[in-house]
Order: structure tokens, then sequence, then C-alpha cells
């Protein structure tokens, strides 16, 4: 039983040193379109919600439209359309709840089976931006098994690979899922090793602890680590002075440079980010 959480703790981690910065990107490109220039379309036809701008925010009763043009065309190039435009309005909270009451997720995850793998990457943007709604995740896991067979099995660092690393480092983000991973360690590992750049992570992770960070991605990336901390301590890798290997999440985590930003974060304006920081070993 504990081999099976340890390697629950170990894929959790692979994930989100594989996604983490991406994730955390997309909530501040979130709240880059979420400003003052913000825009509901006036009512508009199905098809028509898939051109122009995909910065402007759709209402429900357009994502409905959309929703329901996606179930039915067979357009390939409508297909994609639709598919950014709902990944983009998934940015936002109120969407993801609303694009789940509407039945949209099986709709999008159904997509990520088409041979087409420009289609797929956007299905699993799609999902992955749903996904960061708990509550979505519920319906997102069923999806888990085929996401983990096209990251493994396709072309490295590929869209659909970098699409499905960041899809499933979202579903480990709390510990809910996380034992979902645990059979598929070693494809994680070879994943990460043979990745470039893009799939792998490096130092400038730590600025996302930065005390200038907008709070919603300073607190995203603060819970982050408070899973992967308690993930440690249930196996109690925590009773001594951690060791990691160099370069690796843990690393940065577990090193002097962190611990740095979280001591200067306890002195953070906010309530909630200095609560989070204070539950958190400083090492």
């Amino acid at each position: 039983m504990g081999g099976a959480r340890d390697a629950g703790w170990v894929a959790a981690g692979l994930l989100l040193g594989a996604g983490a910065c991406y994730c955390l990107y997309r909530l501040t490109r979130a709240q880059r379109r979420g400003g003052p220039g913000l825009r509901l379309r006036p009512s508009r036809s199905a098809e028509d919600l898939t051109n122009g701008s995909y910065d402007d925010v759709l209402n429900a009763e357009q994502l409905q439209k959309l929703l329901y043009l996606l179930e039915l065309t067979e357009d390939t190039s409508i297909i994609e359309r639709a598919l950014v435009t709902l990944g983009n309005n998934a940015a936002f909270s109120t969407n993801q709840v609303i694009i789940r009451e509407l039945g949209g997720i099986p709709i999008v995850g159904s997509k990520i089976k088409d041979p087409n793998f420009s289609i797929k990457e956007k299905a699993l943007n799609a999902l992955s931006n749903l996904s960061v709604n708990v509550e979505n995740q519920i319906k997102i896991k069923v999806y888990v098994s085929q996401v983990c067979e096209d990251v493994f099995s396709g072309p490295l660092n590929s869209p659909v690979q970098l699409a499905g690393l960041r899809l499933l480092t979202n579903m480990t983000v709390t510990n809910d899922h996380q034992h979902m991973f645990t059979s598929h360690i070693t494809d994680l590992f070879q994943v990460l090793l043979s990745g470039n750049g893009t799939t792998k992570v490096d130092s400038s992770f730590l600025s996302l602890y930065d005390g200038h960070v907008a709070k919603e991605i300073l607190l995203r990336a603060l819970t982050l680590f408070q899973n992967i901390n308690n993930c440690l301590k249930k196996e109690g890798h925590l009773t001594i002075q951690p060791t990691f290997t160099q370069g690796s999440l843990f690393s940065l985590l577990y090193g002097e440079e962190c611990a740095q930003k979280m001591r200067a974060l306890v002195n953070h304006p906010d309530a909630d980010v200095k609560e989070k920081v204070t539950i958190i070993p400083k090492f």
C-alpha cells in the first residue's frame, strides 16, 4: 500500500514539474483578458461564434450554441475553431461551471480520440482549462488513460504531447486523482528525460513565488507546493533534511532559494497567502 502511495506522489511531482509553469501562465493570460476591455458578445449564430476575435467572452446561450455545433458538425476547420473558442472561454471560472452544466465536457472529451492531431491538441487544451475547476475533474478523469496513451505514444515534444501533459498536470494539483498515475512512472520519467526545454521545468519556476505575483497565481503555486509537501510528509520523506536530484522540481522547492522566498512571503500583505505559507516547512 505504501508503495502505491509513494508512486502516486512521484507521478504527481513529475507531472507538476512538466506543466506547472504553463498552467499558471494560462491563469495569467486569463487575468489579462479579464481586464477593463472585456466584452460580452451579442447573440450570434453558432458558426459565427467561431470567427473573429477569440478574446470575447461568450454567455451561457452562446456557449450552448457552440457546443451544439461542435457535437453535430463534421467540418474539420469549424471543429478546430469551436474548440479554440471553448478553450479560451474555459479560462474563466464562471464559464468552467457553465460548460460543465451544459454537458460540454463529454462533447469536448470525445474529440481527443480524433485522428486529426490539430483537433486532438485543441480538445486537450480545452479540457486542460476546464480541469482547473475541481468539480470538472470528476468528469474529466475518465479521459486520463487515453491522455496518458497519447502523451507516451505521440511524437516527443509534439503539441499533442505537451497539451496532454498540461491536462495531466492540472489533474494532479489536488490529491484526489494522483493514484491514477501510479502505473505510468516509467513512461513519465522517459518523457521528461528525453524532452526538450518546453517539456521540462527550470529554475524560472521559482519566480512564481515572488511577492509581486498576482494573488490568484501565487495561491495556486503555493497550493501546488503544499500538496507535494503533504505527499512527501505522508511517506516520511520529511522526517530528516530531504535530498533530491539536482535540477528536479523537488530540489527547487526544497532548496535555499525557495526557502528565502517562503520566508519573504510570511510578510505578504494578503492574509490568504500568509496562511498558505505558514503551513509549508521552510528548509
